[in-house]
């Protein structure tokens, strides 16, 4: 080990954004995955505000936008189809509730894990299980599933909201994960239901949302099912159950859904999760430090977790480029960049997990009507400063070097 190898737990957009910077700056960076290769499909993302910069920062936004997913805007549907309100794209200079720029989650995990590569080591298929600052103040040795133990001088978690890195050196996650009592699926559906390139959401009483946006490729839909629950006890291997749970929450609900149901039965990439906000006193503990949505995850109702993890990962780069590694001090500094963009990107929209998806009728006309009028005043203000968010962070300048060439292939080492 030397005094600048450091590991990334996971390979999603905040790991990859994180090893591509911290490359730049010299670090030798090795980055675990639970899957055995990079995840593809997911729905989709926005690039907004301070995340659009980060990737212009990268060199990489022409690249973004050639793979990005056409959609016209969000608009609501009625039981029978007939569309109640509509928010185009094109609202709030593009950086609405659907952004202009919208990628398929998996795509930009692709596109940024190329641009790490090849100089980037990749531990697909495994995980750690093991996290031990005591025996070497100098080290963190870090025990795998699969892979021989190492040491590190540094250990970041990247791994999401259900973090292994955070468990291990943190604590639990029930100390930091709060819950909105809502969960949503989410899977790809190859279908001619006609979209028209919008994405279309239905919300039925109870507390029911269904969903549908297009994919990026012909005939590909992205469909969601979002429920309002207490917490739920489901096995989160058996993804059958999980599949009858949603089945028995949406029968009987109009619009699309019997057929997204269908649809969703035999689809293989299926996933199913609770919606939680991840809050922390310090983002480190030693040296070990958390980035993206195992550090301050904010929902997907924000539409701000791409943002945090693209610029949280260019901020941690930049202050342990600027500490020549110091990380304490580093890590001192990544918080004081970060933590007021965190607490504003954590603001939920109005109305919250209840405005999203509202248990009555009533709630549900008064959603319309909110979508009405949301490029109205007042309403308009109140949103444009909801979405104005992403971009309310002055980004520093790191000496990080001029983006490098990433058009050609690589492989990690």
């Amino acid at each position: 080990m030397t005094k600048n190898e450091i590991l990334i737990s996971g390979a999603g957009i905040a790991g990859t954004a994180l090893a591509y910077w911290l490359r730049k700056a010299g670090f030798a960076v090795t980055v675990v995955e639970r899957a055995p290769e990079p995840r593809p499909g997911g729905q989709t993302v926005d690039l907004r505000g301070a995340g659009r910069t980060v990737i212009e920062r990268m060199g990489l936004m022409d690249r973004a936008k050639a793979i990005t997913v056409d959609q016209r805007g969000l608009a609501l549907v009625d039981g029978k189809g007939k569309v109640t309100a509509r928010v185009p794209a094109d609202s709030f200079g593009g950086e609405g509730i659907v952004s202009e720029i919208e990628i398929l989650r998996g795509d930009l995990a692709h596109l940024l894990h190329e641009a790490t590569l090849p100089d980037t080591e990749y531990l697909f298929d495994d995980t750690i299980t093991g996290i031990d600052q005591d025996t070497d103040p100098d080290a963190v040795t870090v025990t795998f599933e699969k892979a021989a133990p190492r040491r590190f001088s540094l250990v970041v978690g990247a791994d999401g909201t259900h973090s292994v890195v955070r468990a291990l050196a943190f604590g639990p996650e029930e100390e930091f994960a709060r819950p909105l009592d809502l969960y949503t699926a989410w899977f790809t559906a190859h279908d001619d239901l006609d979209l028209d390139s919008w994405y279309l959401m239905h919300n039925a009483p109870g507390g029911l949302v269904a969903s549908a946006r297009p994919g990026r490729l012909p005939g590909e839909i992205k469909a969601g099912f979002s429920f309002r629950s207490p917490p739920l006890a489901y096995d989160r291997r058996d993804v059958e159950a999980q599949k009858e749970i949603v089945a028995r929450r949406f029968a009987g609900v109009g619009w699309e859904t019997p057929r997204l149901l269908r649809a969703m039965r035999t689809a293989p990439d299926f996933f199913l999760d609770s919606m939680a906000q991840v809050r922390l006193d310090s983002w480190s503990r030693g040296r070990v430090a958390l980035l993206g949505d195992a550090g301050y995850c904010a929902t997907p109702l924000t539409g701000l977790g791409t943002s945090l993890a693209l610029v949280g990962a260019y901020v941690l780069a930049g202050e342990l480029a600027a500490a020549e590694g110091v990380h304490d001090a580093a890590f001192r500094r990544y918080d004081t960049v970060m933590r007021p963009y965190v607490t504003q990107a954590q603001e939920l929209p109005p109305g919250g997990a209840a405005g999203f998806a509202p248990t009555g009728r009533l709630g549900i006309r008064m959603r319309d009507l909110s979508m009405r009028s949301m490029t109205r005043w007042p309403m308009r203000s109140l949103m444009a400063a909801q979405f104005a968010k992403a971009g309310d962070i002055a980004l520093p300048e790191y000496a990080l070097g001029a983006p490098r060439p990433v058009g050609a292939r690589g492989a990690g080492r």
